[in-house]
């Protein structure tokens, strides 16, 4: 997904929201009808006065005598903090001298304020006590024990020794990246980070320099991988610098050995495993990998596995081939004139139309996607498609949470409120219906919600209070998937809640979507073939 951009509320639905809230109350509606009643009786109406009728008067008065109140406590201080003559000179300039005192009074408290905060200093701390403060933040790792450089450059220089001219190529990396200590795949990071890309080998003498300068200043694993990936002057990854290391994987992995011959799908398999990098790595959205997001991730793990596992299917969370198998086939089913985007009409075929359209509208609102094409065209490429399939079929993780949260705050205030639940759950009861299902009325659902998500503030749902539930998946499906609404209906309670708290020590749910659709995807080709095949058989 390309790189997102801070969300902004839409101003108008929250106006929306906030009168119909005033509406709705009692008072109001007294109000309101007090109104229509005078109107009727051809009695004059007062702006602003509500009824208070002949009373109009004390209220002139009472809100004078509060406005003098009010300038009274803001003069209070400035009394009692000036010196006797600027208060009696001071004072009365800000009264007499106009009828609009409120201007001349907040100009006079300004200066005499700034006076006074000048006159008071703060002293400034012992220089023992600042020293005496351990350095805290580590951006490149915390240093451990002192790391033996000059022993580390030895050996590398061992290792370069056995090549032709002491260069190194990428084939050659391999043995390079284990007497740096580092994993097997490293080896991409480590020749394209000392610049082999441009001579196609890399020099004893620059790599040395290279990871001299990284041991120095780089204390820990991911500090390092995002050292030598990144672009200069950023620290930072970006999609594209992921590009290279991914495409040595898929030379030189075994369990993509297969791959070689079908080079037009290296491009979609390394978009895949981008996009569930930055899915589940990028917590913050930005499309910029961060050390410390890396840090926290299990990625530098996976590709640490990557060199002692050689079924690269069992590395489901990022690299997994069959995984990338069963989502591109479901892109390639919707996009039908296969030039890698879809529309809307395309997305709403999914699963037979199971996701309701004010849900497509929404994913297509640049909410959730950051392509040109979903502004200008109305699209969402290959790579958005990625981020709404897993989405869709694991509505318990972190990210598929904010994914759908942000679809349906539509005002974008970080709440969702009860109008945005009942906005969306108006088509899943007209969807019902057509069905010859009849549907939970709006209010008995929304009672089911809250106390499904039990939120901290009374009226509106948030984003935090849908990851405290572990149900979150069943609030979302409740108001834009009637497939997966219909089988949660038939599941009594107590499964459900089993199933929720169950998490942890089974599959996932995208892990056994996954699995299920790729074994039908084989089934359904092996099928093709044995038709063809027969074809052929009675041709000849």
């Amino acid at each position: 997904m390309p790189t997102g951009k801070v969300l902004q509320p839409v101003l108008k639905m929250k106006v929306d929201e906030l009168f119909l809230c005033w509406l709705s109350e009692t008072n109001t509606q007294v109000m309101l009808k007090d109104c229509l009643k005078r109107i009727k009786n051809t009695e004059r109406i007062e702006i602003g006065s509500g009824d208070a009728g002949e009373n109009e008067p004390f209220l002139t008065t009472k809100i004078a005598n509060s406005k003098q109140n009010i300038l009274d406590n803001l003069m209070a201080p400035l009394v009692t903090s000036s010196s006797p003559s600027h208060a009696s000179t001071a004072l009365p300039l800000g009264t007499s001298t106009s009828s609009r005192s409120g201007p001349h009074v907040r100009g006079t408290r300004r200066s005499t304020g700034t006076r006074v905060v000048q006159t008071k200093k703060e002293e400034p701390l012992p220089s023992a006590v600042s020293q005496s403060i351990p350095t805290f933040y580590f951006p490149r790792g915390c240093p451990k024990e002192k790391v033996n450089i000059d022993a580390v450059i030895t050996k590398i220089e061992k290792t370069f020794s056995q090549f032709p001219n002491e260069r190194a190529t990428l084939e050659d990396m391999g043995k390079v990246a284990k007497a740096c200590g580092c994993p097997l795949y490293w080896k991409g990071p480590l020749f394209y980070g000392a610049g082999g890309e441009r001579t196609g080998y890399v020099s004893v003498h620059k790599f040395i320099a290279m990871w001299r300068k990284i041991l120095q200043n780089c204390h820990d694993d991911a500090a390092k991988f995002i050292h030598l990936l990144m672009n200069p002057g950023c620290n930072y990854l970006v999609q594209e610098d992921f590009i290279p290391f991914l495409q040595d994987v898929v030379n030189t992995h075994p369990g993509l050995s297969f791959l070689k011959e079908a080079s037009e799908f290296h491009s979609r398999y390394i978009t895949t495993v981008i996009q569930r990098i930055f899915y589940t790595v990028n917590r913050s959205w930005s499309g910029r990998i961060t050390c410390t997001e890396l840090r926290k991730s299990s990625f530098l793990q996976n590709v640490a596995l990557l060199e002692e596992e050689a079924d690269i299917n069992q590395l489901t969370e990022y690299f997994s081939y069959e995984h990338f198998y069963v989502i591109y086939c479901k892109f390639w089913e919707l996009d039908t004139d296969h030039d890698l985007f879809i529309d809307p009409k395309d997305l709403a075929r999914h699963n037979d139309h199971a996701i309701s359209s004010r849900m497509i509208e929404r994913i297509f609102s640049g909410a959730v996607t950051r392509g040109r094409k979903v502004q200008k065209e109305g699209k969402i490429s290959y790579a958005d498609f990625v981020w709404f399939l897993i989405s869709e079929e694991d509505k318990k993780t972190p990210t598929s949470i904010e994914y759908w949260f942000r679809c349906m705050d539509l005002d974008g205030d970080g709440a969702l409120s009860m109008y945005e639940l009942e906005y969306f759950y108006e088509e899943q009861c007209q969807k019902l219906d057509n069905m010859a299902i009849e549907p939970l009325p709006f209010e008995d659902c929304l009672c089911q919600m809250l106390d499904l998500v039990k939120p901290q503030c009374e009226g509106k749902i948030t984003l935090h209070d849908l990851k405290k539930c572990k149900l979150a998946n069943v609030f979302f499906d409740t108001f834009f998937n009637i497939e997966k609404y219909l089988d949660h209906e038939q599941k009594d309670q107590i499964s459900v809640i089993r199933d929720a708290e169950s998490e942890g020590q089974e599959l996932s749910d995208w892990e056994k979507y996954a699995a299920e659709e790729y074994d039908i995807l084989v089934a359904e080709e092996a099928a093709g073939d044995q038709w063809n095949d027969g074809v052929r058989w009675e041709r000849n």
